[in-house]
């Protein structure tokens, strides 16, 4: 991993997905982030990419850095998954030093993914070309191209969506989406910022209030529950614990509960999952009783 007090650089970017728009699908929009730019910076990696991608809602935090001057370094790989690597991203100004940490999530492309689980999620997602839907269905590389966008796509929706009801309500924290770009995802980045160190997840948390966290999962899965979606893929492994508060993570497969059938089993589903671990730690949790309450509050009862 470089030193972090080496320096990055930029990127270009561009807007958000439309399922009406046929650029979509092409290659050149899905991974413009990553393409070689002969306009290189002297140091760093990379120009910003801010200017051309889309931004997460405001009022943007004061972290975030959105002077197109600035650059970015890779420093590294913070974790790797099935279908997504999320790596870590140092973005700052050259001239000054001011900088940020960014969790830089990169969906992987058609051929290098695995969809096993794409079919439940996708109910109740639809595009409005049936050509479109076909290949998704199908699951021809055309097709897995754009499952791979509206995955990311929807989890910087859904990102910007709950970043905001946290900021207003206090009762659930995601990560800051601070941009979208093609298949890439940048968040911020929930960890040491000194270090680079990113914070625990609730499997691995020792010595912290079982009573108290519990209650901060009831509280968050309440916020889900009225805005009427489910994480839906929720567990201790995509929970991180950032001094004393749970941060959110990981939702791409978000569930629109309403408009898929499906709805009420991601509900159940997500709070087994969690309170099977906050009982194997020795709390006394109810989950039929939270999964009774959500129901009612997502409009399903």
């Amino acid at each position: 991993m470089r030193s972090f007090d080496e320096h990055p650089a930029p990127r270009r970017g561009r807007r958000k997905f439309d399922d009406d728009d046929s650029l979509l699908l092409k290659r050149g929009r899905l991974t413009p982030a990553l393409q070689e730019d002969p306009d290189l910076p002297d140091v760093g990696d990379r120009w910003s990419s801010w200017d051309a991608a889309v931004h997460g809602p405001d009022p943007k935090p004061s972290w975030v850095r959105t002077e197109h001057r600035a650059v970015d370094a890779e420093l590294g790989v913070l974790k790797t998954g099935k279908e997504a690597d999320v790596f870590l991203v140092r973005r700052f100004l050259p001239d000054t030093g001011e900088s940020c940490l960014l969790a830089a999530k990169r969906y992987r492309d058609g051929e290098h993914r695995m969809f096993h689980r794409d079919a439940g999620y996708l109910e109740g997602r639809r595009v409005r070309r049936s050509r479109e839907m076909r290949a998704m269905t199908n699951r021809t590389s055309f097709g897995k191209e754009l499952i791979a966008g509206q995955w990311a796509a929807a989890e910087f929706d859904a990102l910007s969506r709950l970043w905001t009801i946290g900021e207003e309500s206090g009762l659930i924290r995601v990560p800051y989406p601070v941009q979208l770009i093609g298949t890439e995802v940048m968040l911020e980045f929930i960890g040491d910022g000194e270090t680079g160190e990113a914070a625990p997840r609730l499997a691995q948390v020792r010595g912290e209030s079982l009573d108290d966290l519990w209650r901060q999962m009831v509280d968050a899965l309440s916020v889900l529950a009225r805005a009427q979606v489910a994480h839906g893929d929720l567990s201790p492994y995509n929970i991180l614990v950032h001094e004393g508060r749970l941060v959110l993570i990981d939702l791409p497969q978000i569930v629109d509960v309403v408009a898929n059938p499906r709805g009420a089993e991601f509900i159940a589903r997500d709070v087994r999952n969690v309170a099977t671990w906050f009982r194997s730690r020795g709390l006394d949790v109810d989950p039929d009783a939270v999964i009774i309450g959500l129901l009612f509050e997502a409009g399903l009862r």
